[in-house]
């Protein structure tokens, strides 16, 4: 039969039941620490979470490129795609979605325009913060560079400039009501955020005034 553990032994002089039948081992009597056994399932326990680790990561960092191009069909006029600095606040209302990308702010800029351009359905309307404008170098260095480049990636498209507070705004009340998707970059200057905006792609603003007006029998 089993040995019983007796209270008041050291964990190592506990005896444990030799191995019977046949073999190198038979008759030999097993002893372990406690202790020996507790700092081996730690070792195993580590080993399983690192082996997980890279699964982990993946689920909290989605591709955003991958998820751009998934939500892109479904999005249309009153959504928003907001390219931000890595300040950019963590918004809470339902339908604002954030994915940090760990990617460059120009970089996201220019690839979700680039798929935008490829859409049929919406159109774009780029807004700025009006304080990107006056924002000294001295202050917050590379921000003349940067733009130079964000104007030079935006050319002629229509743009709009608001103070900060009230683009936020903005996307905190669409978000009650619509799915506004905040792609988050690594950028590290103030004010760079890039907010769009997407209308129908199908009907300009000029044929919903005259189809406006019509209808009010002007």
């Amino acid at each position: 039969m089993a040995s019983t553990k007796m209270w008041g032994q050291p964990p190592s002089a506990v005896r444990r039941p030799s191995l019977s039948g046949r073999g190198p081992l038979a008759g030999t009597q097993i002893r372990y620490s406690e202790g020996s056994m507790t700092a081996t399932w730690k070792r195993l326990l580590t080993v399983t979470i690192l082996s997980f680790a890279p699964v982990l990561a993946s689920a909290q960092s989605p591709d955003w490129g991958t998820r751009l191009n998934e939500e892109l069909p479904l999005l249309g006029h009153r959504n928003w795609i907001a390219v931000v600095d890595s300040a950019y606040p963590l918004q809470t209302s339902a339908g604002v979605e954030t994915i940090e990308t760990n990617a460059s702010q120009l970089d996201v800029v220019r690839t979700v325009l680039d798929q935008l351009s490829k859409a049929k359905h919406v159109r774009p309307v780029i807004l700025t913060d009006a304080e990107l404008k006056v924002v000294p170098e001295a202050d917050a260095a590379g921000v003349t560079a940067y733009r130079e480049a964000l104007s030079s990636l935006l050319g002629k498209t229509n743009l709009q400039s608001l103070p900060h507070e009230e683009i936020i705004a903005k996307l905190d009340e669409a978000g009650k009501t619509f799915h506004v998707l905040v792609l988050k970059t690594n950028m590290t200057i103030p004010y760079t955020s890039v907010f769009i905006r997407l209308e129908c792609g199908y009907w300009s603003a000029d044929a919903e005034k005259r189809l406006r007006e019509k209808m009010a029998g002007r």
